[in-house]
């Protein structure tokens, strides 16, 4: 039986996430410099891929291979998204896998409504858990059960760079116009909650608007703009199709941007064993 007290939002520990978006509005009062927001879409897009080839696609489902050096990287890169540790992520995740879109989904649209799926489940105390059943395979690194411990160094890290970046350019760079508080909302608070936005977008919205290819025993769609905004997670009713699929855009019109990355390093050997659909998959 579900416990609805369980999963209330954690008020103490929403209160970062809450106070995040309320900060953005300093944005008003700080302005925009060309500088900011190159910085912001930067941050955005180098951690938008930390979670979708390194979260998703690495720790959640292992679809391809790595060194130790590089899975670390890509575990840095990930927390500095504030979605918490790779091993919290990729536990949760395998579990949606295992039970997406019944009672038993970590969040699904479908059975508790779109709020919940979005950002609900992800501030519920019943999720601040790891499930270490569930990712055995990833127990054995000491340094991510470290980063998982303490996932909040990498994003105050950032948060103290960006600060530190808008400085030193208003020392070494004045006609950039910008300054460190301009900086951290830009390049820190607005592209982490653009990111947020994003990858919960697959959660929710990719379980309910978009065109379904394969029939999956989910809800699962795809949907071209969140493909565009997630690199490539918006197809969505492909992954739920052949989750252990490195690549998730079946076919050369389905942009998928972590797809082209990863491809290219595995050609500079930092990945490699990348795993592909069936050739089923491209009958349909």
């Amino acid at each position: 039986m579900r416990n609805d007290l369980d999963e209330q939002p954690d008020l103490l520990g929403s209160v970062p996430f809450l106070c995040m978006h309320l900060a953005c509005i300093l944005s008003l009062w700080t302005g925009v410099s060309v500088a900011a927001l190159a910085v912001c879409l930067g941050l955005y897009a180098i951690r938008m891929f930390g979670i979708t080839a390194g979260y998703h696609r690495y720790f959640s489902h292992r679809s391809y291979e790595t060194s130790r050096a590089f899975q670390f990287i890509l575990a840095c890169l990930g927390a500095m998204a504030a979605q918490k540790g790779p091993l919290w992520w990729a536990s949760h995740h395998r579990r949606h896998h295992g039970y997406s879109d019944t009672s038993e989904d970590v969040h699904s649209p479908i059975v508790r409504g779109f709020w919940w799926s979005h950002v609900g489940w992800f501030l519920s105390r019943k999720y601040e858990e790891t499930d270490v059943r569930l990712i055995k395979d990833l127990t054995y690194y000491s340094e991510l059960e470290f980063l998982n411990r303490f996932h909040v160094v990498p994003p105050v890290a950032l948060a103290v760079f960006t600060l530190a970046l808008g400085g030193l350019l208003r020392v070494f760079a004045p006609s950039m116009n910008t300054t460190a508080t301009q900086m951290f909302v830009w390049g820190f608070l607005i592209s982490t909650i653009l990111v947020y936005h994003a990858t919960f977008v697959v959660n929710s919205l990719a379980h309910l608007i978009g065109r379904r290819r394969f029939a999956t025993k989910d809800h699962s769609c795809n949907n071209l703009l969140i493909a565009l905004i997630t690199f490539g997670e918006g197809w969505h009713n492909n992954h739920h199709y052949a989750p252990s699929s490195e690549r998730q855009g079946f076919y050369w019109w389905e942009v998928d941007i972590s797809h082209c990355i990863l491809k290219m390093l595995s050609w500079c050997g930092l990945v490699w064993d990348l795993q592909g659909p069936s050739s089923r998959a491209h009958r349909k």
